[in-house]
């Protein structure tokens, strides 16, 4: 029998780690070319699948490959496009398996959050019934650390250690001028429904009176007294007040503090601008000076600040992503398991992405504080050994040296043409 070739995507938001699983997983395939033939990649992700746009790895040299381990961002391009359900549109899946029968493809590795996942799934379960069965795996990715099952999710790891990094700093600056100026610092942070990264900024904090003061997490219902309160308890105290807020900050009715009005390509509320929000309420509510900042892109391609921890286990997922494949399995996910926090220890192990798909993992109100405002040392005992260790790309004149790969085209075999 003919070595299957792979296809390798990557989806949604890219992480600073995310092309270390794609290192894991095109260095674990070509370990095995008697099995595994060419991998191709989707040029932006699933999008380069369904329009016959594929990417051939094979024109990489293993240097380049092995460059992708330090770079950030999506080597491959990403996209945030979710396939609907199999009943509403069905003809996008078939697309997929036409495309994969074309290129002789039988590996499918999916890099991604939980919108992935439930793709994933679903082109397992389609290719069984069209006669074509795929090996399709998830590569589990996302800086909300929001899938189920798996301990944590690689991309954030280095995510938490930039936001908690920040945090430290922008507080040495705020207290070392609050005499005279800014009596109030706000970082906004991602996080839609989890308040993962949020808790992060809570690392910076070791002692009493240690920024930041206050977290707002989406799990939390925000209430003005009792932040008003506590921000003003802060400033007496302290001389100043750092706050760390996540973009999914809501009411207790459930609408965001950042809500504008306007939607996502997947009808989610477009959030962003919080942080502005609060320090508005602030000046309003109580007079003090601010200074605000929004983390956004910078917190997710922090490459030069990545966790050695999550660097080494985006790309032993990627790895894994492969061996799991080479043993048959299909529709499961690598995922990492904890085996102790001191000394922290953890391994690899597989999960049917039936479990996986389509579910979201909160954070734990154990890890939140009785008055909601900070974290638990059970938060810090899982949040610390996450951003261990520091892996620095190399430099050169004063800057990281990073990849751009030649991603050479394979010549189309389908005649008909996909529009997305």
């Amino acid at each position: 029998m003919s070595a299957k070739n792979a296809f390798y995507a990557q989806s949604g938001g890219v992480t600073s780690v995310i092309n270390a699983s794609a290192c894991g997983v095109i260095e674990a395939a070509r370990k095995h070319p008697d099995k595994i033939g060419n991998v191709y990649a989707g040029r932006n992700g699933i999008i380069g699948a369904l329009t016959e746009e594929l990417i051939d790895t094979s024109q990489e040299s293993d240097e380049a490959i092995a460059a992708l381990k330090h770079t950030p961002s999506g080597g491959f391009g990403s996209c945030r496009f979710k396939l609907k359900s199999l009943e509403d549109n069905k003809r996008e899946y078939e697309r997929l398996i036409e495309v994969f029968k074309a290129h002789d493809i039988g590996y499918f590795f999916y890099n991604g959050g939980g919108d992935s996942a439930d793709t994933c799934y679903k082109v397992s379960q389609l290719s069984e019934k069209m006669g074509y069965p795929v090996q399709a795996i998830h590569v589990p990715k996302t800086v909300d650390n929001d899938l189920p099952i798996t301990d944590n999710c690689p991309g954030f790891g280095s995510v938490a250690k930039y936001v908690a990094v920040s945090t430290q700093e922008a507080a040495l600056d705020v207290a070392s001028m609050a005499t005279t100026s800014t009596k109030v610092f706000v970082l906004e942070v991602m996080g839609r429904h989890a308040g993962w990264i949020a808790a992060a900024g809570g690392l910076a904090g070791k002692e009493e009176g240690d920024a930041p003061h206050i977290i707002l997490f989406p799990e939390i219902p925000f209430k003005k007294r009792e932040f008003f309160r506590k921000v003003r308890q802060c400033v007496n105290d302290y001389g100043y007040c750092v706050i760390v807020v996540s973009e999914g900050a809501r009411f207790a009715n459930g609408k965001f503090l950042a809500d504008q009005g306007t939607r996502d390509a997947f009808g989610n509320a477009q959030l962003g601008g919080v942080a502005s929000v609060v320090a508005t309420m602030i000046r309003d509510t109580l007079g003090y000076k601010y200074h605000y900042a929004i983390a956004d892109y910078l917190q997710r391609s922090a490459r030069h600040i990545a966790s050695d921890v999550d660097v080494r286990q985006a790309y032993a997922v990627g790895q894994k992503a492969v061996e799991f494949a080479l043993q048959g399995k299909t529709a499961v996910m690598p995922v990492i398991k904890r085996i102790s926090d001191k000394p922290y220890r953890w391994k690899i192990e597989s999960a049917p992405l039936g479990r996986i798909a389509n579910k979201e993992k909160m954070l734990p109100r154990r890890y939140i504080t009785k008055d909601g405002f900070g974290i638990t040392a059970a938060a810090r005992r899982y949040l610390e050994p996450l951003i261990r260790g520091e892996d620095y790309p190399p430099y050169i004149n004063g800057l990281p040296k990073y990849v751009t790969l030649k991603n050479a085209p394979v010549k189309p075999r389908l005649k008909t043409k996909f529009v997305v």
